[in-house]
């Protein structure tokens, strides 16, 4: 613990420096024209529209209203044609939200303008439980999705309703998994875990209902602090006990990890190899297109509008919806770097030497050193996380995705 309580410190800083960020009309988006366009960039598409807002969620979302849905997948086109122009091309795209099906006329719109722009191999969407029919699961797997993630966070009716997770019961969320199972290349079910009131036991149940039902994949993520504190209930989850968050993890670690489930990442267990949606794992660049999606291209790191009505006008008047960016110094970008491939499992020496013209070994001698004095990862040319450095690595992403919370917190709650 003492090696993730420092790991945990050193974090917080680093992700606080993301947050010094320049605004607009201190240099507006002119670094995104400098910095050229990547060869290898993931696109991650914001959908922020929900039927139900869940207290928990901290990311930008809004209730749903099919017309402002409607101008918004407009909008969206524009700041993507915005990026053509500029001679990007994508290859793999992530949609997330918010709940991206909500509007599926649209989305499959969308979707197939992606598709007569681009050489599309992969796309990964995110979506909840009651928006799983026979006639969406055909459609989704028509468009081409390749991985699809159903938001569960607990098959516990009382759990779910502590979350003031109102969506669909335990036994419905169940039924939506099986229905979507062997459609997809990969089917992906997201947990909440170290919830306040969540009993050690009925978090075990989660898991051991999750294995029962055969589903291709699962992704655990730790309960991080909302930003959204506007009634009682979402400011319960300000309340965050991270010192009983190890006893969760180690479940993980015990019904699952050791149960001949991959780790693809520190939170995501996979039957055999298959498909995840962290783009930041697999892309050292990536663009975020959508109010208030990021984009990290070349050691800069950008920020769209969080406000719908700002965005529109930024859009609308020609303009990348960029509202503040930053460059960031190469030792933040390489921390960075180094972060997202432990986070994935795995630093591959060589992938960073093409990427960067220079030696891991020596350009992060001192993090290297300090984890593999600690155990936390083994080996030269391929660095491997060990079972040892999973917690403390999942602290360490807890930790920095907290830190960019401020972020948007700060933005949603003055609608910039």
């Amino acid at each position: 613990m003492i090696a993730a309580n420092l790991l945990s410190f050193v974090t917080r800083q680093e992700g606080k420096k993301f947050l010094r960020l320049s605004q607009e009309g201190e240099g507006g988006i002119v670094p995104l024209a400098e910095a050229g366009v990547p060869s290898e960039v993931s696109l991650y598409i914001h959908i922020p529209f929900c039927r139900v807002l869940c207290p928990f969620c901290c990311f930008n979302r809004y209730l749903f209203k099919e017309d402002k849905a409607k101008a918004y997948f407009r909008n969206l086109k524009q700041e993507l044609d915005f990026y053509i122009q500029r001679g990007y091309r994508f290859s793999h795209v992530y949609f997330g939200g918010g709940t991206p099906t909500v509007l599926m006329d649209e989305l499959l719109e969308f979707i197939d303008y992606l598709k007569e722009q681009f050489e599309i191999k992969e796309i990964s969407l995110e979506t909840t439980p009651p928006e799983i029919t026979p006639r969406n699961v055909a459609l989704l797997q028509e468009a081409g999705i390749n991985r699809l993630s159903i938001g569960v966070q607990s098959f516990d009716d009382d759990i779910l309703q502590a979350m003031g997770r109102t969506l669909c019961t335990g036994e419905e969320a169940k039924e939506s998994l099986l229905m979507a199972q062997g459609h997809f290349d990969t089917l992906n079910a997201d947990f909440i875990f170290n919830f306040p009131f969540q009993p050690i036991e009925k978090f075990e149940a989660d898991i051991a209902t999750f294995k029962d039902l055969g589903i291709d994949q699962v992704t655990f993520y730790p309960l991080m602090p909302s930003p959204h504190k506007r009634n009682a209930l979402e400011r319960r989850f300000q309340q965050v006990d991270n010192s009983q968050e190890k006893r969760y993890y180690d479940i993980i670690l015990r019904d699952l990890y050791s149960q001949g489930y991959k780790a693809s990442t520190v939170w995501c267990f996979s039957r055999e190899e298959r498909m995840i949606d962290e783009y930041i794992v697999d892309f050292p660049d990536y663009i975020g297109i959508g109010s208030g999606s990021v984009s990290l291209v070349k050691g800069n790191f950008y920020v769209n509008a969080f406000s719908l009505e700002h965005y529109q006008e930024l859009i609308q008047s020609g303009r990348l919806p960029i509202i503040r960016w930053r460059r960031l110094s190469e030792s933040e970008y390489l921390r960075y770097y180094l972060l997202t491939k432990l986070f994935g499992m795995k630093v591959d020496a060589g992938l960073f030497r093409r990427n960067f013209h220079a030696d891991i070994h020596r350009k992060l001698r001192s993090e290297l050193l300090f984890l593999k004095l600690a155990g936390l990862v083994e080996g030269e040319e391929i660095i491997m996380v060990t079972r040892r450095g999973m917690y403390p690595v999942n602290v360490m992403m807890r930790d920095f995705f907290t830190a960019l919370n401020g972020l948007r917190e700060y933005c949603i709650r003055h609608q910039i």
